[in-house]
């Protein structure tokens, strides 16, 4: 496999610049010439496929929800990071850039990371140009916040729900371009294979999930903006629907699958309640900037929060880091909390959880204070709890949110298919081995309005593709593929659930490859992976059939790319032979607990390549070097 990352030379602040000065361009009349599918539209699908409409490109969307505002990008609350500087308190688009490759714990590619933070700020402008109504200071100034893993305030936000402000600004762009008739959009229908023409993406094989229909789509380039692989563990902050299943196809076509062990693992979720749950609830990032994080000193203190006087109370987190107090990235504070619980120290019935405590930030600014910056968040913990959080803490435990790895892109956002690019939470570029808070949203609308839109062209002018439609042979055996497959999982007649199948590679999944990972465990769950597998496969029981509406179907499909996905991961984590952000290897670990890197045998990123039905996949790897951020042991004490 060739990993060539096509960085550009010269000094890093003049990358990007000097880049599009150099691609190739597309004469506005020729761009009609271009069929884009876009496969996915959320923030990065519908700012992609909005963007090169607006450019006059031809552009067909797909998405399985009933609309692109269905998009599981909504439920990114907290905010959107960008190095405006607006609070004057330092921030700059070199702090950002410093911030993230530090947070991502030196696994991510500077050249890529310095130009997410320099477009950060277009897209402040972008997103107000379009109405998204951030929130405000009294003046009217833009205001900030601050997240984990950064000592200024530089994230955006719409109260808690800045995610679902960004996407209707996105979907409202979106919708003028098909009245405009520049998109057409397959709204219900889910990609299932990858059409290659001559080592070329060419087109998508799709399933209408009302009427069951197999279809081929051809077009001149493919993109691929559909999210993450949380759900591979089952019970996730992801929604039930998000799945792996286009990056996994096309993985299984030729792209590379970079880092899939580096999934991260989000602080502040509502705890676990039961078996019954079938997925988790996130309560945003942003409420560490006023909840304090504590848990009772003696362990198996059941006492009620408000019995528990201060001196008896241990704010863990502001005391082993001082200077980021409850501010540290993501992965420090799941970690942490994963210690205290396994102390004994855990609050609530199952002793997995730790409080997040608003009792100063009420004293401090007042119920009305509180409840202008987090009150819809506050509102959500209190329906699913029963509990209210201005007069008691909530109640908080990590849990499985992001996926830093993903499909291998290159400096252009392309895959190593030609004409096949991956966007956002898709592809693996920008957040190495762990993402800070309020960077998901400036990835995904960087790669859609800013990076996409210049890059995609440079390929349509670089190469000289054959005009083809859905009759080619290549389409007709794809489909044939689809069909096959379709009505194997229908036929097999077994007795076990899907469900039942997804939540145990979910146990296997969070015990051996979790929070913590040991080579016992991982290579216990290489076995218990497989086997899993091969019982799906006989046992499976599948309701209906495929011409008509079929939830069943359509999670089979996707359990089963999943219960292959589980597995590489698994080997991922295995090979890593190091601890570095979410991926904490136990035997890898400082004296304090920290995360250890072995910066000598594992700078690199590791890209995956399919080798085949039932064979080992092979590791490639793409080196990581550092000339501007040297390489360091994280510390934020």
């Amino acid at each position: 496999m060739q990993l060539d990352a096509k960085i550009p030379s010269g000094p890093i602040q003049e990358k990007w610049d000097r880049h599009r000065f150099e691609l190739k361009l597309v004469n506005p009349a020729n761009k009609r010439k271009y069929r884009i599918i876009m496969v996915g539209s959320g923030l990065g699908g519908a700012s992609a496929a909005a963007s090169l409409a607006e450019l006059g490109y031809q552009v067909d969307c797909f998405c399985y929800q009933d609309s692109p505002r269905r998009a599981h990008s909504i439920a990114a609350q907290g905010g959107i990071n960008a190095a405006k500087n607006y609070r004057n308190d330092g921030d700059s688009i070199y702090r950002l850039f410093y911030d993230t490759v530090k947070g991502g714990d030196f696994r991510a590619r500077e050249a890529n990371v310095y130009r997410l933070a320099q477009v950060s700020v277009n897209i402040i402008d972008q997103c107000v140009a379009q109405g998204v109504p951030f929130a405000r200071e009294y003046g009217g100034q833009l205001a900030n916040r601050s997240f984990g893993g950064a000592q200024v305030s530089r994230t955006f936000y719409a109260r808690g729900q800045t995610g679902q402000q960004l996407l209707l600004g996105a979907y409202q762009a979106l919708e003028r371009q098909i009245g405009l008739g520049q998109v057409r959009m397959f709204p219900r229908t889910e990609m299932l294979d990858l059409i290659v023409i001559d080592g070329r993406a060419r087109g998508i094989v799709t399933r209408n999930l009302i009427t069951g229909k197999i279809q081929s789509h051809v077009a001149d380039a493919v993109v691929l903006g559909t999210g993450g692989y949380g759900n591979v563990y089952y019970l996730s902050t992801n929604a039930k629907g998000s799945n792996c299943t286009a990056a996994w196809r096309a993985y299984k076509r030729g792209a590379g699958f970079a880092n899939p062990c580096f999934t991260q693992i989000h602080p502040t979720c509502i705890p676990v309640s039961g078996d019954y749950q079938s997925k988790l609830t996130l309560m945003s990032e942003s409420l560490r900037n006023d909840g304090r994080i504590w848990v009772p000193l003696a362990k198996g203190d059941k006492r009620s929060p408000d019995q528990i006087p201060d001196a008896e109370r241990d704010y863990y987190l502001e005391r082993r880091y001082p200077s980021f107090g409850n501010l540290v990235p993501r992965d420090v504070a799941s970690r942490n909390a994963k210690v205290v619980c396994d102390e004994g120290r855990g609050v609530g019935e199952t002793g997995r959880g730790v409080y997040l405590d608003f009792r100063d930030a009420v004293q401090r600014l007042g119920e009305q204070g509180v409840a202008e910056r987090y009150g819809n968040l506050f509102q959500m913990y209190e329906k699913i709890t029963g509990e209210n959080p201005y007069k008691v803490p909530m109640r908080i435990y990590p849990a499985i949110h992001y996926t830093m790895g993903g499909l291998w892109v290159d400096y252009n956002l392309m895959s190593t298919v030609p004409g096949l690019f991956v966007i956002g939470e898709a592809n693996f570029s920008d957040h190495g081995a762990n993402r800070l808070g309020a960077s998901a949203l400036m990835q995904g609308l960087a790669d859609g309005y800013f990076v996409l839109p210049y890059t995609i062209g440079h390929y349509f002018n670089d190469y000289k593709l054959d005009k083809t439609d859905a009759s080619h042979p290549e389409c007709k055996n794809a489909e044939a593929g689809i069909a096959e497959q379709t009505q194997k999982l229908l036929s097999i007649q077994g007795k076990r659930s899907v469900d039942s199948f997804h939540r145990e590679l979910g146990q296997i999944m969070w015990e051996y490859c979790g929070m913590a990972r040991n080579e016992k465990g991982l290579t216990l769950a290489l076995q218990q992976i497989p086997a899993l597998r091969e019982e799906f496969w006989e046992n499976l029981k599948v309701l209906g059939q495929n011409e008509s509406i079929n939830q069943s179907l359509e999670k089979a499909g996707r359990v089963a790319d999943f219960l292959e996905l589980g597995e590489l991961l698994v080997r991922d984590a295995l090979t890593r032979r190091e601890s570095c952000g979410g991926h904490f290897r136990e035997e890898f670990q400082t004296e304090e607990g920290e995360a250890q890197r072995d910066d000598e045998n594992f700078s690199h990123s590791a890209v995956w390549e399919y080798a085949g039905p039932g064979a080992t996949p092979i590791r490639n790897v793409e080196p990581l070097s550092f000339e501007y951020v040297h390489p360091s042991q994280r510390s934020y004490k």
